[in-house]
């Protein structure tokens, strides 16, 4: 079944992580959000919107449209001021015309309906020359084949099926960048980016978060038991291979309005 966003049960799916330097170097070698504001679309616990406050952001704007994943993302940013988080959806987000220079999604364009339209609400939250960054997996980039560092790919490995659930919720380059020029953004460019998601020291570490299906939506499509199956299958291939360095592909468009 698809995770359901509103659960409290979810609260803290997407808690206790933070943007590494692989991710920042690539932002940094697109923009420089120094003294610039930014809107996160998407924001869920509030990751990469603290992760664009150490960037230098004069201001961050989280935007989703759960609650639950709202007052997780202010607990966890409590400690930044620049900060500010507002309900709303993705393609009517509630914000001013113009009140961004930098537009942030991540991990976000493959729940969305209508493509088109969040990129025609992403326009007009840019001011003139500003930036918007879109981070999100196409079908390319989840089908990598799997490796100790990329462990997305063991999941299809064992359950050759979720490919094709991914097929059909992943953007399709072609299609972003068509209603990246239908909304009158210029496209800039377009990155391929292997993001350290996140270290683990142990086995243990790593294994806890599975069950849990922390941060990984795909794993809400397996049962119990079919989730055990991976956990077991992970942990035969990882052995002795601590620490685990988990990476995932992602592909950035880069955007401009003019």
């Amino acid at each position: 079944m698809n995770m359901d966003f509103h659960a409290k049960e979810n609260a803290d799916s997407y808690t206790g992580r933070v943007a590494d330097d692989t991710w920042a170097h690539t932002m940094l070698s697109v923009v420089d959000p120094r003294d610039k504001r930014v809107v996160d679309i998407g924001c869920g616990s509030g990751i990469y919107s603290k992760a664009w406050a150490k960037l230098g952001a004069a201001s961050v704007t989280g935007v989703d449209f759960s609650q639950v994943m709202l007052a997780a993302a202010q607990k966890q940013c409590t400690d930044e001021p620049r900060i500010s988080f507002v309900q709303g959806d993705a393609l009517e987000t509630g914000l001013p015309d113009s009140c961004a220079d930098v537009v942030f999604a991540r991990a976000l364009l493959h729940h969305l309906p209508d493509v088109r339209g969040f990129f025609s609400e992403v326009t007009r939250l840019l001011a003139p020359g500003g930036i918007c960054l879109i981070q999100d997996r196409t079908i390319d980039d989840c089908a990598v084949p799997a490796s100790p560092t990329h462990l997305r790919g063991y999941v299809f490995e064992l359950f050759p099926p979720l490919l094709d659930v991914e097929a059909k919720r992943r953007p399709a380059d072609r299609a972003v960048r068509a209603a990246m020029q239908q909304a009158g953004l210029a496209e800039i460019g377009r990155l391929s980016l292997w993001e350290v998601r996140r270290v683990y020291g142990t086995l243990d570490e790593l294994t806890r978060d599975l069950r849990a299906r922390k941060g990984r939506s795909l794993l809400h499509e397996l049962t119990d038991a079919e989730l055990e199956q991976l956990v077991d299958a992970i942990c035969r291939k990882l052995a002795g291979q601590e620490p685990i360095r988990e990476q995932d592909r992602w592909t950035i468009w880069i955007g401009q309005q003019v």
